[in-house]
């Protein structure tokens, strides 16, 4: 007696019980992640401090921070510390900066006001 559904017995010569094709697994192999650009957040700090010195780099310390920011929120690229840091730096100096310009109008302004009158 023969069973039709028994794996171990044994089939005459020629004729194999049927077994699946093994399937096949494809592992993608693993690629080198580079780490996100941060070249703007660094331009972003740089041009602030040296804002310090001159007030125009100071300006574009802001203007790369916030681009800087903006990229490092979407993923796109690193550096949103840096970002950060640039944007108050460059804020900062820039304030720094406007004040004595403010002042010096102000002095302008009150001497012509004052030979004007005289």
């Amino acid at each position: 007696m023969t069973n039709p559904h028994d794996p171990y017995e044994q089939q005459p010569y020629g004729l194999q019980p049927y077994q699946p094709p093994p399937q096949q697994y494809y592992v993608q192999p693993y690629a080198y992640v580079r780490p996100p650009d941060q070249g703007m957040a660094v331009a972003s700090l740089v041009c602030s401090l040296i804002g310090l010195v001159m007030c125009f780099p100071a300006i574009l310390g802001i203007i790369f921070g916030h681009i800087a920011l903006s990229k490092a929120k979407r993923g796109e690229a690193g550096g949103q510390g840096m970002a950060q840091a640039g944007m108050i730096v460059g804020y900062v100096v820039t304030g720094l900066w406007l004040i004595p310009v403010i002042l010096w109008f102000v002095v302008a302004v009150l001497a012509l006001g004052a030979a004007s009158a005289s």
